[in-house]
């Protein structure tokens, strides 16, 4: 069983300049309809979102102010110790945590109803301290993309769902889990 709190969410973020906007892998950051004149966010879990627009992957690209950030081991290390101090901190429960190279994933609850960008910017806020003080800062100076997605799980059975997704995630560098039976 797990000990929940009043609210579960699935956070996610992609390091700086690793997943543009138009990639081929899916995105959902504005993008333009067919009238090439309005931008729309297609952004609602079970709809179609938006893939595969070389234009807008190139103009993304051409905007960048450094490097893609990658995490090594030893960051990826480094980013699970801080996310369980964060956590812990907090008065947070981290359920699930996967660094992968260019992303991250956490299963998180918390007690009452915080935005869910509150909570996604302390972990890569913390983390992003603990990175600065062992490795340089990078050119573009942040290790992550602005926001990233913040999918609030409904019930015991989406937290589980989440939990697995988020420690089994194919590529990981460093993961954990502290929802006893989800992650098997």
């Amino acid at each position: 069983m797990i000990r929940l709190l009043d609210r579960h969410w699935l956070l996610t973020s992609t390091t700086y300049g690793t997943w543009l906007p138009g990639d081929v892998r899916g995105f959902v950051s504005p993008a333009p309809v067919d009238d090439g004149l309005r931008l729309e966010l297609h952004n609602i879990p079970g709809t179609p979102f938006d893939a595969d627009m070389p234009a807008l992957v190139q103009g993304a690209r051409a905007r960048l102010k450094g490097k893609p950030v990658f995490f090594n081991r030893q960051q990826a290390d480094l980013i699970i110790r801080q996310l369980r101090e964060t956590a812990e901190y907090r008065e947070w429960h981290l359920l699930a945590a996967s660094i992968m190279r260019n992303h991250i994933h956490i299963v998180v609850s918390v007690p009452g109803d915080p935005p869910p960008q509150t909570l996604l910017q302390s972990f890569k806020s913390y983390a992003s301290r603990a990175l600065n003080k062992q490795w340089p800062r990078p050119e573009n100076d942040t290790w992550w993309t602005e926001s990233g997605s913040k999918r609030k799980l409904p019930n015991e059975t989406a937290v589980k769902l989440a939990v697995r997704y988020t420690y089994h995630q194919h590529g990981w560098l460093a993961r954990t889990a502290f929802a006893p039976g989800c992650a098997d």
